[in-house]
């Protein structure tokens, strides 16, 4: 499948284009800076395993501005799939960058595929289309999260994630060929170990989410390249860890930290299960997370 990555040089989109190539499929990395040393450095590495020993050729790297319409129109045309990473990744200014970019990056994207006939997208959202990192205000109405949870963020970079997800909402209504999933990510790490701290008091904030990037990377792939007719339109899920990052019980960090959160009826806080239900990911993508070694 020919595939076109925008934010390739990020470290999600990295791991994307790697997996995608592992796979066999022909990449278009787009960014609006030139090709990153650790990409390319992951490519020449990576060219030298037999199963991806052709990537370099199957490789094309893109300089574009993205919040430009026609030059994102231009760099997409021919590819039969889209992973859309390109964005600004915290609220940064908390005016209107991450807002105004994302926001535009996003709808470009989107607009674009629909005006070609690319029918396959896997767009990055966030677990922060809820209330989390960046925000004193958590109005969580159970645990663990899932879809159906409220979406109330009150800062630019979750305000932006939540648009983009409207935005399919709208893309697919008009073109009801076209099928959108908003991958909702966690903390994209190499491993647990990077995202562990002494204190848990840290991470409260984030519920102590993570995720190991190849296995994030899997997410979109399967979003994009898995036909098994089980969705179709615009659907979000999240791609979180089954466990989380702390060393305590879930138990004990939900009654020290959130114990005035019910949990929803059926679920349970056990060992160190995650704050985060990813079973419809699971369900529909047939996406299981991974750890290095597994």
């Amino acid at each position: 499948m020919k595939l076109a990555i925008t934010g390739c040089n990020g470290s999600v989109g990295t791991r994307v284009v790697l997996a995608a190539l592992a796979q066999g499929h022909t990449v278009l990395g787009l960014d609006s800076v030139p090709c990153s040393e650790p990409l390319a450095g992951l490519l020449l590495h990576h060219s030298k395993v037999a199963t991806v020993e052709d990537s370099p050729s199957r490789f094309t790297f893109k300089r574009v501005d993205l919040t430009d319409f026609d030059a994102a129109l231009a760099a997409l045309e021919g590819y039969e799939g889209i992973v859309q990473l390109a964005a600004v990744r915290t609220p940064a200014d908390y005016k209107v960058m991450a807002h105004n970019t994302n926001v535009v990056i996003s709808w470009n994207i989107l607009r674009a595929a629909a005006e070609l006939g690319i029918n396959r997208v896997a767009q990055a959202s966030s677990v922060n289309v809820i209330p989390l990192v960046w925000t004193d205000r958590h109005d969580f109405e159970y645990f663990p999260l899932d879809e159906e949870h409220p979406c109330r963020p009150d800062e630019p970079y979750g305000l932006s994630k939540v648009i983009c997800e409207l935005q399919a909402d709208t893309i697919v209504r008009r073109y009801p060929s076209m099928r959108v999933a908003s991958l909702r990510l966690s903390w994209s790490l190499p491993s647990r170990e990077e995202a562990l701290r002494d204190d848990p008091e840290r991470r409260k904030n984030d519920l102590w989410g993570y995720v190991q990037e190849d296995s994030a990377a899997e997410a979109f792939l399967l979003a994009i390249t898995g036909e098994n007719g089980k969705w179709s339109g615009h659907e979000p899920f999240f791609i979180v860890a089954p466990d989380t990052s702390a060393n305590e019980e879930s138990v004990e960090l939900w009654q020290t930290y959130w114990r005035h959160v019910p949990l929803k009826e059926g679920k349970d806080l056990s060992g160190r299960k995650a704050f985060f239900d990813c079973s419809k990911a699971e369900r529909l993508l047939g996406w299981v997370h991974r750890n290095p070694g597994e």
